[in-house]
């Protein structure tokens, strides 16, 4: 009987060892879970643009404008002074909106937090009352193409002041989209391409 019972004290011990063996992994074991180094130099994730703005530099913000002719181009626009938005219009109907129309630069630009924009300005006319502050935002674009600067208002003044950066920045990084690209997805609801579109009716107090 004490030969019996010594059997039966040991079975237990042999079972559970044979069920730790046979126990399925640690999912969360971090040894296995982490993701190797390499891994993560070879994953790279895109950032994909689905939202470009179209206006000023933040007072604030340092900006650059890209160097490349191929992205900046003039257009006849609406520009809607109380909401702040430029409206595109096609040139065919150029000629019967003369009266409410004027013409823009747009240079592609981006800030030091990587977000790129449209930056629209206006062409400096002889007769604009507002000649200086167009002709100072165009100095701050085309300066920014090879320098970091910041623009800001100076109502005293009429213009605005260009801010260069004391410090050495970075190049900034420029998205994988062409100028088609962008100006599409800037203005993809704020183009004209009929006279009876909705701002042309309201330009001219038409329900």
């Amino acid at each position: 009987m004490q030969h019996s019972d010594d059997k039966n004290t040991t079975r237990p011990t042999l079972v559970s060892s044979t069920a730790s063996s046979s126990a399925a992994p640690d999912p969360f074991d971090l040894d296995s879970l982490r993701l190797n180094p390499a891994f993560l130099e070879t994953a790279g994730v895109k950032k994909l643009i689905t939202t470009v703005p179209a206006r000023r530099p933040s007072p604030q913000d340092f900006v650059r404008t890209h160097p490349s002719p191929k992205y900046r181009d003039n257009f006849a626009v609406v520009d809607l002074r109380e909401d702040r938005e430029d409206y595109l219009v096609r040139p065919e109907i150029i000629p019967e909106l003369a009266n409410e129309i004027v013409y823009k630069t747009i240079y592609t630009a981006i800030n030091r937090q990587g977000v790129c924009f449209l930056w629209p300005v206006r062409y400096p006319s002889p007769d604009d009352r507002r000649n200086d502050w167009a002709r100072s935002a165009r100095e701050a674009a085309e300066l920014a193409m090879t320098r970091w600067v910041r623009m800001k208002a100076n109502r005293d003044l009429g213009a605005y002041d260009i801010f260069e950066a004391e410090s050495v920045m970075a190049e900034p990084l420029w998205p994988e989209l062409s100028f088609q690209q962008l100006i599409k997805t800037a203005f993809r609801d704020r183009i004209i391409a009929e006279i009876n579109h909705p701002v042309i009716r309201r330009l001219r107090g038409l329900p």
